[in-house]
């Protein structure tokens, strides 16, 4: 006995027929529901179009000849709205089906003759429901990767930011450093009018600039007096420290020119790679602007904060040879103009 002659039952699928003959929708009606299927019907494309917009739906059973739109035309304003939903064309007769070309182009997983026998469509149905069982796995097994990734990128950067304030904890005169460094790249990107993605690739970026120091001695780190060259050298590698520290991680490849060339110079007199000009990443030159302010005015275990004036004095000193001379002023602005802003950042991440 064909299956269509039984009552079966299935999972629940919502399935939509549109033709504007009425009889036809009610055999299918018939025949649908003996198979365990619940079926919608509408005589009307545009009506149906309307609900579409507003219901899930898993498959669409679609006349292609139909007044007032033609079932290709329907398709395509679905498409506009619902680019997942397996649909088949129902045609008169096969010389008046669409062009192939118009089948791929609109995306329609299939056609069938009209008939008075509904096996064949029963088994472009079923074949078809397959299709959305599999899609529907496919989309869980995504969201369940996309969770346990986002589980993943957050354990690593808990364990990085445990890194991070290991770094700062060495040295109590710099602690809230990165915090201050992260919110005023922040504030900076947005008065340059810079994207929200970009936004969260400065906060990063931020605070994450120092973390390559995790790797220099504290004799040196701690040091009260004037280091010597080859301490220094120790201390200019720790952009490098940090990019191996960080690269191997896909989630902080937006990163890395923050943390690998923050202390280039604009005239090419910095380090670890002596960049200048607008060779030196873009991100890099807003973190050296925040960097140094944020240096300047933290007490240092060699000497107090400096008072603002003298600060912006020597930014405005260094910039064009030191700092970037198109994204330093941007910074003194908000500095001379709007310092509640400074100062709100400042009093959240005291050191």
């Amino acid at each position: 006995m064909r299956k269509y002659q039984q009552e079966t039952v299935t999972v629940p699928y919502k399935i939509m027929a549109v033709d504007d003959d009425a009889g036809i929708l009610d055999s299918l009606k018939i025949v649908l529901r003996r198979s365990g299927y619940d079926l919608v019907t509408y005589t009307n494309p545009i009506e149906a179009l309307e609900v579409l917009k507003k219901e899930h739906f898993d498959l669409l059973l679609l006349d292609f000849i139909m007044d007032p739109m033609h079932g290709d035309e329907v398709v395509s304003e679905i498409r506009t709205f619902d680019k997942n939903l397996y649909i088949l064309l129902l045609t008169g007769h096969k010389d008046l089906a669409p062009p192939l070309e118009t089948l791929k182009q609109l995306d329609i997983q299939g056609y069938c003759e009209k008939s008075d026998n509904f096996d064949q469509l029963l088994l472009l149905i079923e074949s078809g429901l397959k299709s959305v069982d599999q899609m529907r796995e496919i989309s869980r097994i995504n969201e369940e990767l996309a969770d346990k990734n986002e589980e993943l990128e957050k354990a690593y950067l808990d364990t990085i930011g445990i890194l991070r304030q290991t770094v700062e904890a060495k040295d109590p005169y710099t602690r809230g450093h990165s915090d201050r460094v992260s919110a005023f790249m922040v504030l900076i990107g947005k008065r340059l009018g810079l994207d929200e993605e970009t936004l969260n690739i400065l906060k990063i970026g931020g605070l994450f600039h120092d973390i390559g120091k995790i790797g220099v001695p504290d004799q040196i780190l701690l040091k009260e007096a004037k280091l010597d060259d080859d301490e220094y050298s120790q201390i200019k590698q720790h952009p490098i420290i940090g990019v191996h520290i960080l690269g191997e991680a896909k989630i902080f490849q937006d990163v890395i020119p923050i943390v690998h060339h923050h202390h280039e110079r604009y005239d090419g007199n910095g380090y670890p790679s002596r960049l200048a000009g607008e060779e030196i990443p873009y991100i890099a030159r807003i973190c050296s602007v925040a960097d140094t302010f944020d240096a300047m005015t933290s007490r240092r275990s060699y000497r107090d904060a400096l008072p603002l004036e003298t600060v912006i004095d020597e930014m405005r000193r260094n910039t064009g040879t030191q700092l970037d001379p198109n994204i330093t002023p941007v910074f003194l602005d908000i500095v001379e103009n709007h310092y509640e802003e400074i100062q709100k950042i400042q009093d959240e991440f005291k050191a």
